[in-house]
Formats: structure tokens, C-alpha cells, sequence
């Protein structure tokens, strides 16, 4: 016997319908990578043309294109490099806040947020001019340094809630057993707010895999990412449909299998540890 009320029946068949409507995108775009480019263009679409994996083989130039391997490795060490250092520098920070608040931390919070108001456009001809000057055009450690200068506020201002849930009493006792502050993040801190890490870390991580306004910018051939590569279907001769979607697919999935790996401790981070 069903005993639930007719309001949580409606409420749950609207978000079966939200989730529908956000599915079907991505499912459009699956489907258009396994079709043929004249089968891609055609208007309306057919969902009976044949499959192929034309569009993959283009992809990964088997064909005689340019390899995406390159792309992918530098966006894989400028994400996964700017990540760690995001966690190194935020954590420390979010403890100063929470665990050990300075006066007026709200304030100091607000300032880091505020940072994140800046269009980022009007930062990139200064930014141009300083790597030109420096050296470090085309260098993959400067997306680096300007991902982690990117995600960490936000990362601070996450993790801030997520170490205000640790048990004072727990640090105390650490203390009092001679515990030092690398000690106490790295053994105490760092394990309590595991979920609310990840969850910083994994935001962080898309963040940086995605951009694509500073990488395109300050890359060429040697610091492409994926992004950059991406746009690089976008020709004179035309937009190549079923090849952008299987470039889509297969740059979006270290997105989505860290989503995955991840998804208990991004849903227990981003409600504070609410959801056991």
C-alpha cells in the first residue's frame, strides 16, 4: 500500500522531469557522435541513420588529424596540479577562519569572494603583457598558477563551512597529545571534513578543466588543453558536427567519471554533512 501524500508524488515527478530535460542534451550529443557528418547535418535529425565511429577516428587522427594527446595531458596536469595546490593553500586558510577565527573573518571571507567579481576579461590584457614580458607565453605552469590564483577563493570560502563542522573538542585533545599544526591538519582536520575536501576539489577540478578564455589566450601549440583544441573543429569550411560531438564526449569524461568516483562526498560536502 502506497502511503504516500499526492505532494510528494508531483514534486518527484517534476524531478524526474528536470533531470529528463538536462539528460536529454547530453544524450542528443552521444547519439550525433556515432552518426555520419551528412547524417549530422541533416534537418530534422534522423535518429534511424546508421552509426559509425567516423567522427572518434577524426578525433584521435587516425585519420591524419592532430592528435588530442597533448591537449588532454596538458589539462589533466594544469587541473589536477592547481587543484592540490588549491587544497594545500585553502586549507590552512578555511582552519584560520573557522577553527581559529581572526577578527572580522566575515569580512576577510567577503574579500575573497569579491575577488571572484572581477570579469575576468578585465584581467587578461595585464596578464598577457605580464607573461609576454616574462616569458611565459605558451607555458603550461602559468595556467597553472593562474587556475589556483582562480579557485581559490571559492575553495576558501567552501572549505570555511565544511571546517566549521569539526568538533573543537577533538583539536584540543590533539593538542594537548603534542600535536603540531601540519600534524593537526593533515591527521584531524583533514579526515572529519574529507567530504567537504573532495567536494571543494572536485569543483575546483571542473573549474579548471573547462576554462578556456586565459588558455586560449596564453597557449599555442605547446600549452594547448582540450578546450583549445576543442574550438579548433571550428573551421573556415564549416562547423563538423559529428566530430565536435565526439571531441565533446571524450573531453567531458574525466569530468564525469570524477563526478562519479566522487558523487557521495560532493553530496555530503555540499550539504555540510547532512546526507550520511
Amino acid at each position: 500500500m502506497n502511503l504516500r501524500p499526492p505532494r510528494v508524488k508531483g514534486l518527484g515527478l517534476v524531478a524526474w522531469l528536470a533531470g529528463i530535460l538536462f539528460f536529454l542534451p547530453i544524450a542528443w550529443m552521444v547519439l550525433t557522435s556515432f552518426h555520419s557528418e551528412e547524417s549530422a547535418a541533416t534537418n530534422p535529425p534522423s535518429f534511424a541513420a546508421s552509426l559509425t565511429l567516423d567522427g572518434y577516428r577524426d578525433f584521435f587522427g587516425t585519420t591524419g588529424g592532430a592528435s588530442p594527446w597533448p591537449a588532454l595531458v596538458n589539462s589533466t596536469v594544469a587541473s589536477l596540479a592547481s587543484t592540490l595546490l588549491v587544497l594545500a593553500l585553502a586549507l590552512p586558510a578555511a582552519y584560520a577562519l573557522s577553527i581559529r577565527p581572526v577578527k572580522k573573518w566575515t569580512d576577510v571571507l567577503f574579500f575573497f569572494l569579491s575577488t571572484k567579481m572581477l570579469p575576468v576579461v578585465a584581467g587578461l590584457l595585464p596578464i598577457y603583457l605580464f607573461a609576454k614580458n616574462t616569458g611565459m607565453l605558451d607555458n603550461i605552469w602559468l595556467l597553472v598558477i593562474l587556475y589556483t590564483s582562480m579557485n581559490l577563493p571559492i575553495a576558501v570560502w567552501m572549505m570555511q563551512s565544511f571546517l566549521a563542522e569539526v568538533p573543537i573538542a577533538v583539536i584540543e585533545a590533539a593538542r594537548i597529545d603534542g600535536a603540531r599544526l601540519p600534524t593537526l591538519l593533515a591527521r584531524v582536520v583533514a579526515p572529519i571534513a574529507l567530504p567537504g575536501i573532495a567536494a571543494t576539489a572536485l569543483i575546483c577540478f571542473i573549474f579548471s578543466w573547462n576554462e578556456l578564455l586565459f588558455a586560449r589566450v596564453l597557449s599555442g601549440v605547446v600549452a594547448q588543453t582540450a578546450p583549445v583544441f576543442l574550438t579548433g573543429f571550428i573551421t573556415s569550411q564549416g562547423l563538423f558536427l559529428a566530430k565536435v560531438c565526439a571531441a565533446s564526449l571524450v573531453i567531458s569524461l574525466p569530468v564525469l567519471a570524477a563526478g562519479f568516483t566522487a558523487q557521495d562526498k560532493l553530496v555530503q560536502g555540499l550539504s555540510l554533512g547532512a546526507v550520511k
